[in-house]
């Protein structure tokens, strides 16, 4: 048994955080009813087309989910949508600030009726204050917290390579609501929640925080290095690089008596603690890749873990999607998904007696009439709604109740 198993969460989202966090309950076991809109639907089904069709965004993030496709400008569809999440345990959004309320989906109206639903809400910059209702992407919020200013090089700040205030927050989000399914089978008591996008973000920004309010002064850019600890950089080899990271002075009497055959360099009063080696960062780097540079990066790679000190060669995609640890541990499912199939990791955390439940990518509105059954209407009504376009389903969907 899945830990999440009769479990029911309605989400109304799209992007990136909501959807991570539901998928996250979904591989779980609970039962993840998403609502998108009729016309289109999620905004990550077409960010791009890569996978048969199938924005990758979207295949990612959505996976063992059911899809009804509505329109909540209507009353009709608003009375589904809102009979739904009562009959749910959980209802997770992430639309523009004040927007859940204005369509009869807020917190405290929904708790009025219900009040051990947990409600989850993200949003951007949380309630109230100067920035609550500004938009907010990935991007923007990573500007706001700080993170691009210490990311990329001495001349260029970058953001991250993946969306790092979307998965912040969204880990949060399903962290959170998983406390509270506790709390309430504890208590009986319900939960409201609420997750701002800027405040996961900032809190990830850890010893740049700490170090900017002892200080006064952020961590340089450092490319790949780190202002902290040094040797702790890519180095140069025969035929590339590799990355060596340092943490401890052990590690670096390892490094350069066991790997670099410069015994030397162990006891130099320069080098000899990490404080000291930080003050000479520019003489560390260059005595280290003068020796780095007369192996090949497979000879270095065996010499360090040989001796055992961190380094690791930098992996292309392609090499990911080939990672012979992800092969040797058996971490790739295959998943449908309209149009064919996919390939898809297991969750991180692995329970030793059971498998998350890794379930289809839906199709938008796959089990509108389905829900729509669920939601009380008889057959009839559902295909009315169906016919004037309030709700939408794709021709050979399902079309009995789940």
């Amino acid at each position: 048994m899945l830990p999440l198993d009769g479990v029911t969460v309605v989400a109304l989202e799209q992007a990136v955080a909501a959807p991570l966090a539901t998928r996250n309950l979904a591989d779980l076991g609970a039962r993840v009813i998403k609502v998108e809109r009729v016309d289109g639907g999620d905004l990550a089904r077409g960010y791009d087309h890569v996978v048969h069709g199938t924005g990758a965004h979207f295949v990612w993030l959505n996976r063992g989910k059911e899809s009804i496709a509505i329109d909540l400008k209507t009353d009709e569809g608003r009375a589904v949508v809102k009979r739904l999440v009562l009959d749910a345990d959980v209802f997770v959004q992430n639309l523009a600030p004040g927007a859940a309320v204005r369509l009869g989906l807020g917190a405290a109206e929904l708790r009025s009726e219900k009040p051990e639903l947990v409600v989850a809400n993200l949003s951007g910059y949380g309630a109230g204050g100067p920035l609550e209702q500004r938009k907010a992407y990935d991007m923007l919020i990573q500007a706001e917290a700080g993170l691009i200013s210490i990311t990329g090089t001495p001349d260029d700040p970058v953001k991250t390579g993946i969306p790092t205030a979307d998965i912040a927050s969204g880990m949060y989000l399903s962290q959170a609501v998983v406390a509270a399914l506790l709390r309430r089978y504890r208590t009986g008591d319900g939960a409201t929640i609420d997750v701002s996008m800027l405040e996961a973000t900032v809190e990830w920004m850890g010893h740049a925080l700490y170090t900017q309010l002892h200080t006064g002064t952020a961590p340089a850019r450092m490319g790949v290095g780190h202002s902290a600890i040094a040797p702790y950089d890519r180095f140069p080899t025969t035929d590339g690089e590799i990355l060596i990271g340092v943490q401890n002075d052990s590690g670096w009497r390892a490094l350069v008596t066991r790997v670099l055959d410069a015994a030397e360099l162990a006891d130099d009063p320069r080098f000899a603690t990490n404080v000291a080696r930080v003050a000479h960062r520019t003489e560390c780097d260059e005595e280290v890749a003068a020796r780095t540079r007369i192996w090949t990066t497979q000879q270095l790679d065996e010499r360090l873990a040989t001796a055992g000190i961190p380094a690791a060669q930098i992996k292309s995609m392609g090499h990911v999607v080939a990672h012979e640890q992800l092969r040797a541990r058996d971490r790739w499912r295959s998943i449908d998904i309209e149009g064919g199939t996919t390939s898809a990791l297991l969750p991180p955390a692995t329970f030793e007696d059971v498998e998350a439940a890794m379930g289809a990518v839906p199709a938008l509105g796959e089990h509108t009439r389905a829900l729509l059954l669920e939601a009380g209407l008889d057959r009839s009504e559902a295909e009315a709604i169906l016919r004037r376009g309030t709700a939408s389903q794709p021709d050979g969907s399902a079309v009995g109740v789940a």
